[in-house]
């Protein structure tokens, strides 16, 4: 077996153990603990703030990685009442309208029924039983997805439940509920084959206030960067869309421009490496033109953590993203080709690791 082979396995090993601990937006804990444990196990340096895990290498200067954590997932609201955790009432006001989530999960109710899911507690991850969901639907008062559940008929409020989730490889392709777990395990592959910079892992990212926690970072120790990488998913509506390139990059999102060294330097590194790369907001904007032309209303180009912190930094703070293509958005079933993944890990060793 070949080292490359023998490290993608290493890297699906980690990504395997990630998918079964539960990380509901809001909840994310035990999570954040699992993590920490993991990296803790090979020597890097880890602190944990509120809504934030800091892991930092030998040498904390060398790279600036970013993931958010969180999935979706369900919250108790009331005696067997269940609803969609990142659209509650209480994360209205960092939800502008402008993200992917926001403008899709009303159509996506159909998606979850016969879904099973777990409880766990909030703070330690403890097992607090398994269900199913029975159905789902829109209460327009509460503007969110409400879900009725057998078997969790004894939860408390506040609960969080997580749908229960396996990875699976067939036909060259990923699937599950990948988003973020994912960027989350391809940081740790990274400290294991030799990273030594800094990784950011947020919370409630799906809710809009992860880069909240991330800027607070920044402010605590009065420093800044144009060199932050926020690593994610990026979702196309078809696989022949998605395989069109290994990954994907922007210039900008809906919040802002991003301004950094780093992207001309992905550039160079994936036409080094023979890598296929695509900007998504050009995509969008094309995808719009048609629209457009159509007469038909056009589409966001997404909200995404790194453009919210330069926002609210005022520019001070700037960086690019860097995400692989998937279908299935914000499903347990979000498939991602192992070959894009495969690139990016190569890509991001080549920038972070092999290059000293």
């Amino acid at each position: 077996m070949s080292n490359a082979l023998k490290s993608f396995r290493g890297f699906l090993d980690t990504l395997k153990y990630l998918i079964r601990e539960p990380s509901v937006v809001g909840a994310e804990h035990p999570f954040f603990l699992s993590l920490k444990r993991e990296l803790d196990k090979i020597g890097v340096k880890t602190t944990l703030y509120e809504g934030l895990l800091v892991a930092e290498g030998h040498d904390p200067n060398r790279g600036m990685l970013s993931a958010h954590i969180d999935r979706h997932g369900l919250i108790c609201t009331g005696p067997n009442e269940f609803q969609y955790a990142a659209f509650m009432t209480q994360n209205r006001g960092d939800l502008t309208g402008d993200s992917v989530s926001e403008q899709t999960y009303m159509a996506i109710a159909e998606r979850f029924k016969q879904q099973s899911v777990q409880a766990y507690d909030p703070w330690s991850g403890s097992y607090l039983g398994l269900g199913v969901i029975d159905n789902a639907y829109i209460c327009e008062r509460r503007k969110n997805l409400v879900f009725e559940v057998k078997g969790l008929e004894h939860l408390l409020p506040g609960t969080p439940v997580a749908f229960v989730d396996t990875l699976l490889s067939k036909n060259g392709l990923l699937s599950a509920q990948l988003d973020n777990v994912f960027s989350a395990a391809v940081i740790v592959y990274l400290y294991r084959s030799g990273y030594q910079g800094t990784a950011f892992f947020t919370a409630q990212e799906e809710a809009g206030r992860s880069w909240r926690f991330l800027l607070e970072w920044f402010r605590r120790f009065n420093t800044h960067t144009d060199r932050l990488l926020v690593l994610d998913t990026s979702p196309y509506p078809s696989r022949e869309h998605a395989e069109r390139q290994h990954i994907v990059l922007r210039h900008r999102d809906a919040n802002a421009v991003f301004e950094s060294p780093l992207t001309k330097e992905i550039e160079q590194w994936c036409e080094k490496l023979e890598i296929n790369y695509s900007f998504k907001d050009s995509y969008l904007e094309a995808s719009n033109k048609k629209l457009e032309d159509a007469g038909l209303k056009r589409t966001s180009l997404g909200s995404t953590e790194m453009g919210r912190i330069v926002v609210a930094s005022e520019g001070m703070i700037q960086g690019t993203t860097l995400q692989v293509p998937t279908t299935g958005y914000h499903t347990t079933t979000e498939t991602v080709c192992a070959d894009a993944v495969a690139k990016m890990l190569q890509l991001l060793k080549a920038m972070y690791v092999d290059k000293i």
